[in-house]
Formats: structure tokens, C-alpha cells, sequence
């Protein structure tokens, strides 16, 4: 079955009749609320009782602000679909929205939020939908905006659905590039159905990431697939990750040229003798 993201840019796909069957779906709003209250988790706000302003990237119908709403927090809600806010807004008026596309920033205030969440949207700006997008400056954008409008301290958590591991490099490469610290914290590691990939990051220091759920404690650094911010080692987890997956050494040299070429780098040029293993001097 083919992607959603695959099938053409977000603000098509989800028209009138896509998003009136997903905000009809009651598997869809349980999934999409179960994942919402994991971000909302992974946010680790403070416990003191008091109401925090959060934006929700690609908040659509509102399921994921709903939570928040139940928790005692407010929310603005930002999403490039004009039918699913007008779903949202009929369900609440007095809720806030902004019509914007993520890929081209986040247009608030500096430190106007105490965190950020977003559920199933993140995946959508590693596709190309146009001749002129560019998935990594798009992902760019965001996140440099992004760590712009978040107090210091605050956190933004990402749940997403990766198609292959150059996109959770480009996501990884973006953030850090932005700014921000933290790492992918994958619950049930080992299960099809019920696997999430969150992304956590923060905007001041390095902390141990969440445990994740499904998994034991000894595991957790296996789960926890690398971390952003300078001074952190991502790439000797992507090599287990490759041992385990019997990837080749050619193989994901041949892979990260390919996604680097996608980023507008300059790559040397593939031979056969990419990867190949130099014979020692005498």
C-alpha cells in the first residue's frame, strides 16, 4: 500500500473527503490520541500545576490538541490543510490556528513556547513534491525556526514514520545543525504494528533520553538509534545498525554519497573501487 506522502503534497491529499474519513475513523482518532499523549509525555513538563502554551505542528482535526487541552495546557495548532482546521475549528471555535506550510518555518515570536508537539507530519518534508523542494533545507528551515520560538529549556517531540534510515539521517543532521540536542527514541523496537519512532530534542544541554516503552533498560541504547548535538557519536550506531541489517560497507558508503548528492553536496565519484579495502604496504 502506498504512502500517504507518496501520493502528492499534504495540502491536496488531505481535501475535503480524506480528512472527513480520518476524522471520522475511530481507529485512526485512538491511534492518533495514543501517540499524542506519548509526545506529551516525552515533553516532560514540569508537575507544578500550571498551564504551559505548546504548538502542535500539523495538528489537523485537533485530536492532538484535545489532549493537551485535557492536561490544562493551551495550544496553537498549525497545519497546511485548510479542511483539516476547518474540521478542528468547527469542533471548538475558539481554538487558535495558522494556515503554513512547517517546510517554510515556524513564523512566531523568540521563546514564545514551553514546547512543541507533533504526530505523523514530520515525514511529509522528506518528500519532494515540487522541482524546487528541497527536502533537507526544508527540514532546515524548520527546525532553525523552530528552536528559535521555543523557551530555553524546552523540548520538541516529534512522532514520525521514517521510510528508510537516509531519512532519520537527514532529520538528525537538520536538528543538529539547528541547534538542538537529543536523539529518537523508538518504543516497542521489536513489534510491526505497534513500533514508534519519536524524535526528542532540546534546546539546552544533553540529557539522558526517555526510556522507551517494549524494551528492556540494558537495551535502550540499541533503541535509541543516535543523538544530535555536537560532540555526540551517531555514526557508530548507524554501523551496528548496519551490522545487524547485513548491510555492506560499500553498500552505505554508496547510500550516504546518494543522500549527500540530495543535500547539494559535492561527492567524489563512485568507481568500482568505492569501499574497497586497501591492501597493506610493505
Amino acid at each position: 500500500m502506498s504512502r500517504p506522502e507518496h501520493q502528492g503534497p499534504p495540502e491536496f491529499y488531505y481535501g475535503v473527503d480524506e480528512s472527513l474519513k480520518y476524522a471520522n475513523n475511530s481507529r485512526i482518532q485512538q491511534i492518533q490520541i495514543e501517540m499524542a499523549e506519548r509526545t506529551v509525555e516525552l515533553l516532560a513538563l514540569p508537575d507544578d500545576g500550571q498551564s504551559r502554551l505548546i504548538l502542535d505542528l500539523g495538528s489537523g482535526s485537533g485530536l492532538s490538541g484535545s489532549v493537551l487541552e485535557e492536561q490544562g495546557h493551551q495550544w496553537v495548532g498549525m497545519d497546511i490543510s485548510e479542511s483539516m482546521l476547518r474540521i478542528s475549528h468547527d469542533d471548538d471555535e475558539h481554538r487558535s490556528h495558522l494556515l503554513a506550510d512547517m517546510g517554510h518555518g515556524v513564523p512566531f515570536r523568540p521563546g514564545t513556547f514551553d514546547g512543541c508537539i507533533s504526530v505523523s507530519a514530520l515525514q511529509w518534508l522528506c518528500h519532494s513534491n515540487r522541482s524546487w523542494e528541497n527536502p533537507y533545507k526544508r527540514l532546515n528551515r524548520l527546525f532553525v525556526t523552530l528552536f528559535g520560538c521555543l523557551a530555553r529549556g524546552a523540548r520538541a517531540v516529534f512522532q514520525f514514520y521514517p521510510e528508510s534510515p537516509e531519512q532519520i539521517d537527514m532529520i538528525l543532521s537538520a536538528a543538529t545543525k539547528a541547534g538542538f540536542t537529543g536523539g529518537l527514541v523508538v518504543d516497542y523496537p521489536n513489534s510491526t504494528k505497534a513500533k514508534k519512532y519519536y524524535l526528542c530534542l532540546m534546546t539546552v544541554g544533553m540529557t539522558s533520553l526517555p526510556q522507551a516503552k517494549g524494551v528492556d533498560v540494558d537495551d535502550q541504547e540499541d533503541v535509541q538509534i543516535g543523538t544530535v548535538g555536537r560532540g555526540t557519536h551517531y555514526s557508530s550506531k548507524v554501523q551496528k545498525h548496519q551490522k545487524d541489517v547485513g548491510e555492506s560497507k560499500r553498500d552505505y558508503i554508496m547510500r550516504k554519497k546518494e543522500l549527500n548528492r540530495k543535500r547539494g553536496q559535492d561527492v567524489s565519484h563512485d568507481s568500482k573501487y568505492t569501499g574497497r579495502k586497501r591492501r597493506p604496504k610493505f
